[in-house]
C-alpha cells in the first residue's frame, strides 16, 4: 500500500469542486481496495506519548469556525479500526484513545479522496515538541503496515500561514516567498534528501514565514518515513490556495 502526504488546506474543501478536490477525488479510486488508512493529523498535536483513535465509530470534530453551515453537518462516514489502532500501539508504543473524533485534519480530506470508496481510517496523534528526524523514525516503525494493506498518511500542509492568506481570492497566484519555500520542499522530497527537508529550519527559503508554527508541517515526515527506496513518487497535485496555502499532494506508491 501507498505512504501518503495529504494537504488538507481550507475545511471548504469538502463542499467546493475545483481542480484540487477532483484530483483528489480521482486519486481516490487508487486507494480502492485497502484495508485501511492510518492518519497522523495537524490537528491533534499532543504531548507524547503517542495516541491512536481506536474507536469504532469516531464522531466528526467541526474544529473550525466562521464557514458555510453546510459543513457542520458533514462527515467521512467510513469506521474505525480498533484492531489496527492495537497494532500500532505494538510497533510504536503509546496508548489507546476511546473517546475522542476524528478532527477535520483527517475527516475533510478523507470526505473529498474517499467517499466513493470508504476504507476504515485509524487516527494517531502528532507528538508534540518531536524533532523532523524523529518523525522520520516514526514513519519507518509504521511503515510494515503498507505490508499489511494499510495506507500510511500525513496530513497538513507544506506551506501554511494563516495570518496572511488571500481570503477573497482562492485563485489568487501564489506570494514569491511560498511558492519558493515550496519549490525548496519538493526540490527535497524528490531525490529522498530527507535529511536536509529536516533541517528546514535553518535551511530553506521563508521558512519562517512558511512554517511559523511546525504543526502543519510535521506530518510531512510520517509518510517520508514509510517510504521505500523502490517507490515511484506520485505528485498528486501542486498548487496553491489562497495565495499562500499549498496544496500539494503526493504518495510513495510500491
Amino acid at each position: 500500500m501507498t505512504s501518503l502526504f495529504v494537504s488538507h488546506g481550507a475545511p471548504t474543501i469538502a463542499i467546493e469542486d475545483d481542480a484540487y478536490t477532483r484530483t483528489l477525488r480521482e486519486y481516490g479510486h487508487v486507494l480502492a481496495g485497502a484495508r485501511a488508512i492510518a492518519v497522523v493529523s495537524a490537528h491533534w498535536e499532543a504531548p507524547p506519548p503517542v495516541r491512536v483513535n481506536a474507536m469504532a465509530r469516531p464522531e466528526p470534530i467541526y474544529d473550525f469556525g466562521g464557514f458555510p453551515r453546510q459543513l457542520y453537518t458533514m462527515r467521512y462516514d467510513a469506521p474505525g479500526d480498533a484492531e489496527l489502532a492495537r497494532e500500532i500501539v505494538s510497533l510504536m508504543g503509546g496508548r489507546l484513545e476511546t473517546s475522542r473524533g476524528w478532527d477535520h485534519g483527517l475527516w475533510v480530506p478523507l470526505h473529498v479522496m474517499l467517499r466513493d470508496n470508504p476504507i476504515p481510517a485509524v487516527e494517531i496523534s502528532l507528538p508534540a515538541g518531536t524533532l523532523p528526524r524523529e518523525l522520520l523514525a516514526m514513519g519507518r516503525t509504521l511503515a510494515p503496515l503498507r505490508d499489511r494493506g494499510v495506507v500510511v498518511a500525513g496530513s497538513g500542509g507544506i506551506v501554511h500561514n494563516l495570518r496572511v492568506l488571500n481570503f477573497g481570492d482562492k485563485e489568487a497566484e501564489p506570494a514569491d516567498w511560498a511558492a519558493e519555500f515550496d519549490a525548496w520542499a519538493w526540490e527535497k522530497i524528490e531525490p529522498r534528501d530527507f535529511e536536509t527537508l529536516a533541517e528546514y529550519r535553518t535551511k530553506a527559503p521563508h521558512a519562517n514565514l512558511a512554517v511559523p508554527t511546525p504543526e502543519h508541517f510535521d506530518p510531512v515526515f510520517i509518510p517520508l518515513g514509510a517510504a521505500r527506496e523502490d517507490d515511484e513518487l506520485v505528485n498528486v497535485f501542486a498548487g496553491f490556495h489562497y495565495a499562500t496555502l499549498s496544496m500539494r499532494t503526493f504518495a510513495f506508491r510500491g
